[in-house]
């Protein structure tokens, strides 16, 4: 296998992401690999609404200025990273980057200028029709990236009603579980 050297860690600031955070920061330290962490600022987060004295119904939105977007999202990723300033102490090089743009475009595109080994993601449990239709985040970036995509998630709970429900509804009869008597 090869040996790790920069990871890309790309998260979108929520806890789910925390989780591929953690992780490779444990991989990182293990292979002494640098890890830069990258966030995508996206439109969105650019448009604020504006209102004096209800002017807004005239004026509409008004676009933030692409630094303002960027700094404010700089500020997130340190309000994110923050509580595991502990963790980072074991990995040599740890950086930062926010970038504008399309999610998994930059992400792949900061894949590529930094020559990183490993991309951690940690993509969210949707079950809806737009993923179908549109792929998820990870999905596209796995397909775009110049490096393996490692997909993060935290284990489902099991479920209470597991093995319960085709039984009940073929006729099949539950076998049980022997006991001994002594």
């Amino acid at each position: 296998m090869k040996r790790l050297e920069r990871i890309l860690v790309a998260t979108d600031l929520s806890e789910n992401s925390r989780n591929g955070f953690l992780y490779a920061c444990s991989l990182a330290s293990d292979n002494n690999a640098t890890l830069t962490l990258v966030h995508v600022a996206n439109e969105l987060e650019a448009w604020e609404l504006y209102s004096d004295e209800f002017s807004f119904l005239d004026r509409g939105y008004q676009a933030w200025p692409a630094d303002r977007v960027l700094s404010e999202a700089a500020l997130e990723l340190n309000r994110f990273i923050e509580p595991h300033r502990e963790a980072m102490k074991q990995i040599p090089s740890v950086g930062k980057r926010v970038v504008f743009g399309n999610v998994p475009c930059a992400i792949a595109r900061v894949a590529e200028q930094d020559k990183s080994d490993l991309v951690v993601m940690s993509p969210r449990r949707r079950r809806k029709f737009g993923r179908i239709l549109t792929g998820s985040i990870t999905d596209r970036v796995t397909r775009m990236s110049p490096c393996p995509v490692l997909s993060v998630m935290p284990p489902l709970p099991s479920r209470p009603w597991r093995g319960k429900v085709l039984p009940v509804l073929f006729g099949w009869q539950r076998q049980k579980a022997a006991s001994a008597h002594f």
